[in-house]
């Protein structure tokens, strides 16, 4: 195993930005319901996507940035049980690991199934 010591910091500041979304008691809402839903999942997806690819860069191993990932998600849900006018939901936990699941699935192949070459 491979160890990106400059992945890694990226992938700690990435933790904190998250850290840092999830302790606001008030994030800003779109005028829709349905419009503000499908934004925040997909923001989910994708910072947990990114996350998943900086620890997965910084080991070198895609079952322990997968790993890593999803024990962050579950400690950032916990955490916003904490934080007043936020929830934990298992619902972000699932959606979180969408994202990393799709990352890495598309680390091995491009967005039309073909794979690429090493």
């Amino acid at each position: 195993m491979t160890f990106n010591r400059r992945y890694a910091v990226a992938a700690l500041l990435w933790m904190a930005l998250i850290f840092w979304f999830s302790s606001q008691p008030d994030l800003p809402q779109a005028s829709l319901a349905w419009v503000d839903l499908i934004f925040k999942k997909l923001a989910h997806a994708a910072a947990y996507g990114l996350l998943w690819w900086l620890w997965q860069r910084a080991t070198g191993v895609g079952w322990l940035a997968f790993a890593l990932t999803l024990l962050y998600a579950i400690s950032d849900e916990w955490h916003q049980t904490f934080v007043p006018g936020r929830s934990g939901w298992w619902v972000d936990v699932v959606v979180d690991v969408a994202g990393a699941l799709a990352v890495w699935r598309f680390s091995f192949r491009g967005a039309w199934g073909v794979k690429r070459e090493t």
